[in-house]
């Protein structure tokens, strides 16, 4: 007999984001241990809890019953139910479009839940226009940030930041 050992696949989801750049090329999370702080609603019972969660791509859980392993495991407090999510290899972009449309800059592999909302926080990088100047540690908590680039004698800065979800089929 052969023994075939089936991936459970879930619902991919990306974030999408929109923000009006002021002399910023481009800005986006660095590295593995980046956190995307997420709300999360049970798939199974619907249930949405009032906090926030995070993901971080250099985190990993097991998930119950030998299903392999995911960036972030919870158990559902109101039916009981363990879902998981990882974030996508590959999928991480920076946020580059200067028009305030959205784009896609992370993508989640979902198994009974999916996050209903993002809070920004801090972290995030951000490479302004014609110098290349990096700004790092840049706070998005207030969906907004400004600084200086002394290279090019201008301010910088994003705002009216935006977020939303949008369900893929990979």
């Amino acid at each position: 007999k052969q023994w075939y050992q089936r991936r459970v696949r879930g619902m991919f989801v990306e974030l999408q984001l929109s923000a009006n750049l002021v002399n910023i090329e481009s800005f986006g999370a660095e590295g593995d241990d980046f956190r995307w702080y997420l709300k999360i609603k049970c798939s199974n019972c619907g249930e949405i809890p009032d906090h926030f969660v995070y993901v971080a791509k250099d985190e990993e859980s097991d998930v119950k019953g030998g299903r392999g392993s995911a960036n972030l495991v919870a158990k559902c407090k109101m039916c009981g139910r363990e879902n998981s999510m990882s974030i996508v290899d590959g999928s991480l972009k920076p946020y580059s479009n200067d028009r305030g449309q959205f784009c896609s800059v992370v993508k989640f592999e979902c198994r009974g839940m999916e996050p209903v909302d993002f809070s920004p926080r801090t972290g995030w990088v951000a490479t302004a226009e014609d110098s290349g100047a990096s700004f790092t540690e840049v706070d998005l908590a207030e969906k907004e940030w400004c600084d200086y680039d002394e290279d090019e004698d201008r301010e910088v800065g994003i705002y009216e930041l935006k977020s939303q979800f949008k369900i893929t089929k990979s």
